[in-house]
């Protein structure tokens, strides 16, 4: 049997698989974005672009709006509170304890997202641990409104996405050659240009690979604004299930479309910013 044919053969079963259940599926969404509703919910194959342009409608833009900066926020709180994690464990934590930093950093997936969302809400809630511990320590005497805002999206973004900047920052930062940092001090550099001129620039693929794990998923999140931030704090992720729960399947899909171009048009972007497809791996 020839190299190519053998070749064909080991890829026949991961691209049959990605046909049926990932091709597949986004043609479908695409045939019914083109369709409308019919009676009782039940979809009318007329091919037209009215939900497309549905979609554009103003009524929508502050969802998509708040989804844009919500999204850009989280993205930016992570990279605050992810790189200097992520440059202890790489470049100051003993050997020793660098596996137990990333079991801890990990951890969180180890129990399910929808449930540390609701433990969010015991936390943030006006009778919540926050707001009773604040209020036994006299700091305040009325309660606050941590909960059901943007504010409470954007704790829960971040704590559920915050892994996901950490790792890849640390993988750029595990490789990075030590004798660059020696070679820095010794020509003179001390250690805030040191991490300016060198350590900084060598880590961006870490940086651009994490900040896109972390800017698509919470662009279409739906779980934590739905349960944190409530009817005020719908983002397009909300509204794309909130289509198919009314039976609007044609005007869900042509969302989620458009929602998976934007996130298309992030990638390239990305990958033309200096990323490569292993950084995300």
């Amino acid at each position: 049997m020839k190299k190519r044919d053998k070749t064909f053969l080991l890829i026949t079963p991961a691209a049959l698989w990605l046909i049926v259940f990932s091709i597949g599926p986004l043609l479908v969404i695409l045939i019914v974005s083109l369709a409308s509703r019919g009676p009782f919910g039940r979809i009318a194959y007329d091919y037209t672009f009215g939900n497309y342009l549905r979609a554009f409608d103003g009524i929508y833009m502050p969802a998509y709006w708040r989804t844009v900066w919500i999204a850009l926020l989280t993205t930016a709180v992570c990279i605050a509170a992810s790189y200097p994690a992520a440059y202890y464990m790489a470049l100051r934590a003993p050997p020793r304890w660098k596996p137990v930093l990333l079991v801890l950093t990990v951890i969180p997936f180890w129990t399910s997202f929808l449930i540390r969302t609701y433990a969010w809400i015991v936390l943030l809630r006006s009778e919540g641990v926050i707001n009773s511990a604040l209020i036994h320590i006299g700091i305040i005497k009325e309660p606050l409104g941590l909960l059901y805002n943007d504010f409470a999206v954007m704790v829960g973004q971040v704590y559920g996405e915050l892994p996901f900047m950490i790792l890849p920052i640390f993988v750029a930062l595990e490789h990075l050659d030590g004798r660059l940092l020696e070679a820095s001090q010794d020509l003179g550099a001390n250690r805030f240009w040191t991490f300016a001129k060198v350590t900084l620039p060598l880590s961006r693929p870490g940086l651009i690979a994490g900040s896109v794990l972390v800017f698509i998923p919470s662009l279409g999140a739906f779980v934590t604004p739905d349960l944190l931030g409530g009817a005020k704090s719908a983002m397009m992720g909300n509204l794309i299930q909130n289509q198919f729960t009314l039976l609007n399947q044609p005007f869900g899909s042509a969302l989620s479309i458009v929602l998976g171009v934007a996130v298309l048009l992030l990638l390239a972007i990305a990958l033309r910013t200096g990323l490569r497809p292993d950084d995300l791996a």
